[in-house]
């Protein structure tokens, strides 16, 4: 990536134009620090074959080849090349999907291109952007100051100083340059800016130091522990049947290679080796299939613990509502407007102002936006221009102790110096010092228009005579102007998503900070249940923990919140056993998302830090997403369920066929040719059939699943047992029977292994629901099963038609009505299979 100083930047004030950004990408490269290599083509195949499983063929295959059976050494290495060719094609199927959901939930930034504010991904930003910053944001690239208000940047990510850093336009950062750049990686804490890129990706400071996300290993999530440790005690008890097998068969018979034959065999047909790669596709394949649903995922436990949600935290504003503010009402002195019924009079104009002086100048927050549209209008209507001399001098920023922000501003010209602030009407009502009268008639007012369903804010302002500004707010002596109502609509699909929560055991809890009224008339549009009555910030902190957690009982709707609030009602909620997904956007609710089970940051709205906190990304911060990413936890750990299941019921009746022979002196029925081609079956029905089954009909009419349930339960574990039980029972019958009428050992072979692979579709069909009928899985829609079945029918028909295949399984020629035998041992064992389900 090239490097430019500073004088070869674009200063333009709109930005790059957007060839001009496909450019420099092009000739830089993508705002990235180095990932991980991926593993090229030949890596993944030497990871494959590395696998148990297929270093237990290559040794058959060598066996062959040492004894001379030549003929079985070239029928067995197709088979084991087709088995290594499926596990690759899986293996880079996972990572596509994990390099495509990388793409999706890459960081975002905001830069002028063209001239406008465009929301891009931060690593398609380019030397010479221009890029918005402001509080909670997460800083994109190294750049340089253009304009900066009150702008502090924690850098303890590069300098290990806690303490946040004031930082300057260039303009203004004389003598002193460090004060006018800021650091990729830096959080803003405090006040808003505009920079240009100066360096992107590894020639970032962060970059320089060599800083990489990639280097980070996280932790094994429970499920991954269950599967190893199920892996590992599986595969040592295959090892250890393998070496007793060849010792006896070695001993009774005296044939060593024969005996080698069949430990390996048995062996090969216990090893779960499909778990592993099971677990990892489908986790890797739900978090694709959720981006697409604008659920990004970016911690992996938490589309594990998404299954076992029993209680959804949700902030009103943006996630329940449109967050599509617009100023509906305004009341000065008992006086009111209202949104499209006349021009705004001097004194409603003047509310307007302040209101918006007490704002960010580049406002992100839509009400703050309302109030900047409703500004410039008043000011067409009336005719009058920006008053463009006045600057911003200091914040007063929004606190636990008042919920208020005040911005002190000053004209250039005449030196005056004027304080506006909005916050809550009571704590403007405060910073007034209203009289008694006053102060219950502005909340009374309050009260009405948080009943009608409208975020109120009230707004004071004041003049400062000479001398520094004080350094607290309650310190100014302010003058009070009146109330802002505005309105946000209920998002048209809220109260069918909460219905359908309540339907699926999940209790909806609303967080806001708005005013108790307000919270209340959303929450019964959306259909939750306040309980007992509107819980406030205050009385939380009235509060000691026991009795919260008693309250806790009847109470669903929280207002006038603060993120510390969110985190104490959070934690009081996990005393109780609760699993919780949470809501949030602003930095101060990190501890309270890291806190939760899973955590849920609003995409658009949410900053940096939030979604670093998360363990999901909403992209749209809709409600309807976040009970669709729910759905989607419930039916990945429905499927692995299903899968799981599966592959312990189909290894069963393998290893009992390889392990038969040796028991009863027979030859052997089963080689390793035969379970490697099982394992074509295996794999893709497990990976592919398994992975696309839709969701069970009840999935959101039951209770969560608890904490605590295993994917292979011992409910799981005795259906799946005796599954793999009835099956054997099938083939031994079928093998015990052609053994009774004479059949030569090839023809017996060849019916026995018949009625395996029959059982095995079989045991496809029935484990395809947890609990429904033979009907259900049969109608039910998944082309991968259709494909897998047919496949693995056709290829076994097509086997026992061809003599030279039939010669390469070592298979005799077998009658029709044997045939038809087999299946309807096969079919009368998926009945079997269907009558030991749960209900």
């Amino acid at each position: 990536m090239m490097s430019m100083d500073d004088s070869s930047l674009d200063a333009s004030p709109t930005g790059l134009s957007s060839e001009d950004a496909a450019a420099r990408l092009a000739r830089d490269g993508c705002n990235e620090l180095p990932e991980r290599e991926r593993r090229s083509l030949l890596q993944t195949v030497w990871h494959a074959v590395r696998e148990p499983m297929f270093l237990l063929l290559i040794g058959c295959v060598l066996l062959y080849f040492i004894v001379g059976a030549l003929h079985d050494a070239l029928s067995l290495a197709p088979f084991v090349l087709l088995v290594v060719g499926i596990t690759v094609l899986q293996a880079r199927r996972t990572e596509n999907a994990l390099a495509a959901l990388r793409t999706l939930s890459s960081p975002r930034a905001r830069a002028l291109r063209d001239g406008v504010v465009s929301v891009i991904a931060a690593r398609e930003l380019v030397v010479g952007d221009a890029i918005l910053v402001e509080a909670g944001d997460r800083v994109p690239a190294d750049a340089r100051l253009v304009r900066a208000t009150a702008l502090e940047v924690d850098e303890s990510l590069l300098t290990g100083e806690s303490v946040a850093v004031t930082k300057l336009a260039a303009t203004e950062a004389t003598g002193d340059e460090g004060m006018s750049r800021i650091h990729s990686g830096t959080l803003v804490v405090r006040g808003h800016a505009m920079a240009e890129i100066t360096a992107t990706g590894a020639r970032t400071e962060v970059g320089r130091i060599g800083a990489s996300l990639a280097s980070i290993v996280p932790p094994r999530t429970p499920l991954q522990q269950e599967v190893g440790a199920l892996v590992r005690s599986v595969g040592a008890l295959g090892l250890l049947a393998c070496a007793i097998v060849v010792v006896v068969y070695g001993l009774t018979r005296g044939d060593w290679v024969a005996g080698a034959l069949a430990g390996l065999t048995l062996a090969l047909s216990m090893i779960p080796e499909e778990f592993p790669a099971v677990f990892t596709i489908f986790i890797a394949l739900a978090a694709w299939s959720m981006a697409r649903r604008n659920v990004l995922t970016r911690q992996p436990p938490a589309v594990e613990a998404l299954s076992s949600v029993s209680v959804l935290c949700v902030d009103k504003t943006g996630t329940l509502t449109e967050n599509r503010m617009r100023v509906q009402r305004l009341v000065v002195d008992g006086q009111q407007w209202h949104d499209g019924t006349a021009a705004l009079a001097p004194t409603f104009r003047l509310l307007v102002e302040h209101a918006t002086l007490a704002s960010a100048p580049s406002a992100t927050d839509p009400m703050e936006q309302a109030l900047h549209e409703l500004e410039r209008a008043s000011r067409r209507t009336a005719g009058t221009a920006p008053q463009d001399g006045r600057h911003l001098l200091r914040e007063y920023p929004l606190t636990s102790e008042l919920l208020a922000v005040s911005q002190l501003w000053v004209d250039e010209r005449s030196g005056t110096r004027l304080v506006a602030s909005k916050g809550a009407p009571e704590a403007i009502v405060e910073l007034c010092h209203l009289d008694r009268t006053r102060a219950a008639q502005a909340l009374e007012h309050a009260d009405i228009m948080a009943r009608d369903g409208l975020r109120v804010l009230g707004v004071a302002r004041a003049t400062l005579a000479g001398g520094d500004a004080p350094d607290r707010v309650h310190d100014i002596d302010f003058e009070f102007l009146g109330l802002v109502g505005f309105a946000d609509p209920l998002r048209a699909d809220a109260a069918r998503s909460v219905a359908e929560c309540h339907e699926a055991g999940i209790r909806v809890i609303m967080i806001t900070g708005d005013h108790p009224e307000t919270a209340a008339a959303i929450a019964r549009q959306a259909g939750i249940a306040a309980g007992e009555r509107v819980i406030t910030g205050s009385e939380i902190e009235g509060l000691d923990d026991e009795t919260l957690a008693r309250r806790l009982e009847n109470a669903n709707v929280f207002a006038r919140t603060t993120p510390a609030h969110k985190l104490r009602l959070i934690e009081a909620l996990k005393q109780r056993g609760a699993v919780i997904a949470m809501t949030g956007d602003g930095v101060n609710d990190a501890p309270a998302l890291k806190a939760a089970h899973v955590g849920l940051a609003m995409g658009r709205r949410g900053t940096e830090v939030a979604r670093e906190a998360a363990g999901l990304v909403i992209a749209d911060d809709d409600f309807s997403s976040i009970v669709a990413g729910v759905r989607a936890g419930r039916r990945v750990f429905d499927n692995l369920k299903k899968a799981t299941r599966f592959i312990v019921a189909v290894h069963i009746p393998i290893a009992g066929l390889s392990l038969l022979p040796v028991l009863l002196g027979w030859p052997l029925l089963l080689l390793p040719a035969h379970v490697a081609f099982l394992e074509l079956v295996i794999d893709p029905a497990c990976s592919l059939a398994f992975e696309a089954e839709p969701e069970e009909p009840n999935i959101m009419r039951r209770p969560p699943r608890r904490p605590g349930d295993r994917m292979l339960d011992a409910v799981s574990l005795r259906v799946a047992v005796l599954q793999g039980a009835i099956a054997f029972a099938a083939v031994a019958g079928i093998v015990l029977l052609a053994r009774g009428r004479g059949y030569d050992d090839t023809v017996v072979r060849a019916l026995g292994f018949t009625t395996l692979m029959l059982a095995n579709v079989g045991l496809i069909v029935a484990n395809r629901s947890l609990h429904t009928g033979l009907g259900v899985a049969v109608r039910a829609g998944n082309r991968p099963f259709r494909i897998v079945s047919l496949i693995a029918i056709g290829t076994q028909g097509l086997i026992l038609s061809v003599t030279f295949l039939r010669e390469l399984f070592h298979f005799g020629a077998v009658e029709p009505a044997d045939l038809g035998t087999a299946a309807a041992a096969a079919g009368t064992a998926l009945l079997l299979f269907l009558a030991i389900k749960p209900r």
